[in-house]
């Protein structure tokens, strides 16, 4: 039986396990990355196993989140990751470079390669045939001291696409026609690979545009073959050498497939507040604009910029329409700038922002009260933009480029007619003097590592206890996000390096009194409807509520990432075993587990209801490895452990 795109990768990185269904592996990891918003805690974890050096071939520390500099936070944090970086072996890429998975896709990803990343867009690099996954900060900072990172072995699903994309439909188009197939639970526990003839149709832009949103899909990855196409897109950057061809066997077994012919996918748009909410453009009918970004990790490259120049060059944006536009790279800007495409975009009236994150994560550029807002973006959750009650909507650059002209939402194949060939340059334009070289092994002995005040230590953990008695101190819906659990935006992400502080906004989206209550209980237990966690890797979801003193978290499910945060934090992740189980607990309820040590990993356990008099089965599956971790405290403790 020959073996998928994933499988070749997983088992020629097997660190522990075997790629058995359902069974735990470990993975020996390649290279690694960092954001600001997570790497600070990342490097506070790494400093404490007390490794010198990075083990990885290649680790990367990105400054693309936290880059609004309204006070010395964000400017403290970005010094500390530097020296950090500088001392223990690590890349860094400065202010202004660009986002992380643009950059890491133009200079440093490769095909075959495993990467994982403390950002959930890590996938993006599965573009161009790496295996990336988002992970958090502690599972990050384990595998830059050369430890494997751990999964499940995941279902393979492939995806095959035939056809030929028609004018003005992109591939932000196909990824939110594969969300409205799937669902944003849809590929849990899955990894999902593109073929058929229509892979050759997209160049690795285009692909990595569409592994970025499976994210969306709460998939472990997403991949394309590593061809031609690929090989091309390597020359131009200068690494020709970086590229391996890579394509699955062709009797590979597949547990689901499905067919996506692109000839005949129409411009869509997610519709509020899910990624998954899907309509074509007529089903939505005339909307009315207020706002459009363009930009993200989703959708910044040369290309997606080269053909928004087209539409917007000799016409001027809607005056009722606030157009704002980031690159996703220092290289995609300059090359815009010789192209002279920036310029046809500053006379249409788009306001153009440095080449950060930036409106995606809330940092700037909120809609006006109930505005409606058209972004080219991966998630559209409710007040992820910094308003409350706006209306994103998820578009393609295209769509989103037709828009601001017209001032409503508005099909571009309808508006502008035949599409011009677009083609990617064969050289680009290579400068990486924004990215830092670390210092040599001999010389990072004399490095200082430089510490702001609002850098603060990681949230003390202890063994778990053998009883736990507390009451619910809040319960949850279904596909409750890390927005929802840990806000983002301007005014809470400089405190992501800071705990105690940023755990007053923890889960105030949904309970403005959650912080204060859960202090004044000392300890307690969150409970939540299916998908739980959904959305960011950061695992700020989890080290809140363990300053808060959230002992456990009970749920129908659980979202992939977000579960392991909860385990390497300390916290108990329960799931009921009867999801009609979830009616039987309310808010304020007494809730009792014992026995804990013994049982957790090792069957059901029995979640009693005081209040109510009930007894509810639930279960914590957990490897050999998962059970250690949480038995002596969370991830940290645990790796301490074994380092000695």
């Amino acid at each position: 039986m020959g073996l998928t795109i994933a499988q070749k990768i997983l088992s020629a990185h097997l660190a522990e396990g075997e790629l058995t269904p359902g069974g735990e592996i470990g993975l020996k990891i390649d290279q690694t990355l960092t954001q600001d918003a997570t790497g600070t805690m990342a490097y506070l974890e790494f400093e404490a196993m007390g490794v010198e050096q990075v083990q990885t071939e290649r680790s990367v520390a990105y400054i693309d989140h936290n880059t609004l500099q309204s006070g010395f936070e964000n400017a403290d944090d970005h010094r500390f990751i530097g020296s950090c970086a500088k001392k223990h072996g690590i890349w860094f890429s400065r202010p202004g470079n660009g986002i992380c998975h643009q950059v890491h896709l133009e200079r440093f990803a490769k095909p075959g390669k495993t990467l994982i990343g403390s950002d959930s867009h890590t996938p993006t690099a599965g573009g161009i045939g790496s295996f990336a996954m988002g992970a958090g900060g502690l599972d990050v900072a384990v595998a830059m001291g050369g430890g494997a990172y751990y999964i499940t072995v995941p279902k393979m699903v492939r995806i095959n696409l035939t056809g030929r994309l028609s004018p003005w439909v992109a591939a932000k188009d196909v990824i939110l026609e594969v969300l409205r197939l799937l669902s944003v639970k849809g590929g849990v526990g899955r990894v999902i690979e593109y073929g058929g003839e229509g892979v050759k149709t997209l160049s690795v832009p285009e692909r990595a545009t569409i592994t970025n949103m499976g994210a969306e899909l709460g998939a472990t990855t997403s991949l394309f073959p590593s061809d031609e196409i690929t090989r091309e897109f390597l020359r131009a950057q200068g690494r020709e050498e970086d590229w391996i061809e890579l394509l699955p066997d062709a009797d590979a077994v597949y547990d689901e497939t499905y067919q996506i012919d692109l000839s005949l996918l129409r411009p869509m748009a997610a519709c509020p507040h899910s990624p998954d909410n899907v309509k074509t453009i007529p089903e939505i009918g005339e909307l009315k604009v207020d706002q459009i970004c363009i930009g993200s990790c989703t959708n910044s490259s040369l290309l997606d910029m080269m053909k928004v120049a087209y539409i917007l060059k000799g016409k001027t944006c809607h005056p009722d329409v606030s157009l704002s536009i980031a690159p996703g790279s220092k290289q995609v800007l300059t090359m815009m700038a010789q192209m002279g495409i920036l310029t046809d975009l500053i006379a249409a009236g788009a306001r153009i922002l440095e080449s950060a994150c930036g409106p995606c994560i809330g940092m700037g550029q909120s809609p006006n009260s109930k505005g409606v807002s058209l972004r080219t973006f991966n998630r559209n959750f409710e007040g992820r933009s910094g308003t409350a009650d706006a209306g994103v909507y998820l578009v393609s650059p295209e769509t989103a480029a037709v828009s601001a002209l017209t001032g409503v939402l508005t099909d571009p194949g309808v508006y502008l007619g035949e599409e011009p060939a677009f083609v990617l340059p064969k050289e680009f334009l290579i400068n990486d003097n924004m990215i830092v070289p670390p210092a040599s092994p001999e010389e990072a002995g004399q490095v200082e590592i430089l510490r702001g005040p609002n850098i603060k230590p990681f949230p003390k953990t202890a063994p778990l206890p053998d009883a736990i008695a507390a009451p619910c101190s809040l319960k949850v819906g279904d596909n409750i996000t890390t927005d929802h659990i840990m806000p983002a935006g301007a005014k809470i992400l400089p405190l992501r390096s800071n705990i105690p502080a940023i755990s007053q906004y923890c889960f105030t989206v949904c309970d403005k009194e959650f912080p204060e209550r859960a202090l004044k209980l000392g300890q307690s237990i969150i409970v939540g409807g299916s998908n739980y966690g959904q959305g960011s890797s950061r695992e700020h979801a989890a080290l809140a509520p363990l300053y808060l003193g959230v002992q456990a978290v009970a749920v129908k499910s659980f979202a992939r990432i977000h579960r392991a945060n909860l385990i390497n934090a300390g916290i108990l992740p329960l799931t009921f075993v009867n999801e009609k189980d979830y009616d039987r607990i309310d808010q304020g309820d007494q809730l009792e587990l014992d026995n804990l040590r013994a049982a957790v990993g090792n069957g059901s356990l029995t979640l009693r209801n005081v209040t109510k008099g009930l007894e509810i089965p639930v279960e914590c599956p957990l490897s050999g490895r998962a059970r250690e971790i949480l038995l002596a405290g969370g991830l940290l403790d645990y790796t301490r452990e074994h380092l000695k």
